[in-house]
């Protein structure tokens, strides 16, 4: 039977790392050490940065980003264009349309997307926060950034279904060939994508 190597401070330390996604327990053990071998550099910074973040961050009362105020820096920015909210389901969605340069628009931030399989409804989503701010006389277009997933566009169509009477044009992500992608390697879903909504060269 293998002995302890670890007191029980280090293998709370490693156990808590491997709840973060892509870290295994052999991940985990690796990025302690490192931790532990620069804890000046590394380890006490972080410990520092930890506390701050559970002290001040706080979800935007207006979209529901992450920051450190609320409104958020987005909802904030006057140069951002009041006619467009982008939806997402989560603030990783936001924060990669963000470091894509992909809008100027407004967000809001769903918090995830129907399922009923995981007991995900209507309830659980702020979708009604949605449906008051598209009733903004300044928002002309809601654009349904949902992922091509069966949740993704389960959620898509309700909520377009709730828009009905809001005075909005409503928009999704077009679906199909990605930059760079070779006809060959795609799925037959991605490719009927793609067909459908050819546009004009």
């Amino acid at each position: 039977m293998p002995t302890a190597v670890t007191g029980p401070e280090i293998d709370r330390l490693i156990q808590l790392l491997a709840r973060l996604p892509g870290l295994g327990p052999r991940s985990a053990r690796r990025a302690a050490l490192h931790l532990i071998k620069k804890r000046e550099a590394l380890m006490t910074p972080l410990a520092g940065a930890l506390q701050v973040a559970i002290d001040r961050i706080r979800v935007c009362e207006t979209c529901g980003n992450i920051d450190t105020r609320s409104p958020c820096t987005v909802c904030t920015d006057a140069r951002r264009d009041p006619s467009i909210i982008v939806v997402v389901a989560d603030v990783a969605d936001l924060w990669a349309l963000e470091r894509a340069g992909a809008t100027n628009g407004f967000y809001h931030v769903l918090g995830a997307t129907l399922s009923p399989l995981d007991g995900v409804g209507p309830q659980d989503l702020t979708i009604d926060a949605l449906v008051s701010r598209a009733h903004d006389p300044r928002v002309a277009e809601i654009v349904l950034a949902l992922n091509a997933t069966v949740d993704g566009q389960t959620t898509a169509h309700y909520i377009t279904d709730l828009l009905g009477d809001a005075n909005v044009k409503v928009t999704r992500l077009a679906h199909g060939v990605p930059v760079g992608g070779e006809l060959d390697y795609l799925d037959e879903g991605t490719l009927s994508a793609a067909m459908r909504q050819r546009t004009l060269f």
